[in-house]
């Protein structure tokens, strides 16, 4: 999948005002600090996409871009970001949740994974409500240029090891870095496979 055009459209604190056109989503969520905004422009190969903050939270809507009048890349909020508000997280976690539930258009679900990190119950959880809710999930371990093979590769078993105990099989997996933009074609071609087969009327 090559990248000609990408730009941004919407944010929506409601599904029911996301846009209405009738083309593909993907969704990208994880934890908080997790690589989101970076991944989506290492993705579409534009910096500026997508703000990107040291700080955590900075995505507190439900950012709709275009790709290629193709399809939407959808930047979802981050969760388990501690320094927010106990209220503020809720709202955040019930406006992404009906989102995935509600929206017809929603192909696929990137969970982003830290890969610098052991599994985090955070991450289980979310993955569990995804699968409960039978939503077409993928996984994206980023920043993988900041891990040795030995590490990374025993962060990865292990977060294997904790979603098979809910999970029948492995939904497909992908290594990324922003940095040196591992994981790109992969991950494009992937998308690309999935959106060849789609039609909406």
């Amino acid at each position: 999948m090559k990248i000609f055009k990408s730009e941004f459209i919407k944010s929506s604190d409601d599904y029911k005002k996301c846009p209405k056109e009738h083309i593909p989503e993907y969704a990208f969520i994880g934890r908080s600090n997790v690589g989101k905004s970076s991944l989506l422009n290492m993705l579409v190969n534009n910096k500026k996409l997508s703000k990107t903050s040291s700080k955590p939270g900075k995505t507190k809507l439900i950012n709709h871009f275009k790709i290629n009048d193709a399809c939407f890349f959808v930047d979802l909020p981050g969760y388990g970001w501690a320094k927010s508000s106990k209220f503020e997280r809720l709202k955040w976690q019930k406006m992404t949740q009906k989102f995935m539930i509600n929206s017809s258009k929603l192909s696929l679900v990137f969970l982003l994974i830290d890969s610098r990190i052991k599994p985090q119950k955070t991450d289980i959880k979310f993955s569990n409500f995804i699968g409960t809710n039978n939503i077409p999930m993928n996984i994206i371990f980023t920043k993988t240029d900041k891990m040795n093979k030995k590490g990374l590769e025993n962060n990865i078993e292990l977060f294997k090891n904790q979603i098979l105990k809910s999970w029948k099989k492995l939904p497909d997996i992908f290594l990324s870095s922003s940095i040196n933009k591992t994981g790109r074609n992969k991950i494009l071609s992937h998308i690309s496979k999935i959106n060849n087969n789609i039609s909406y009327k």
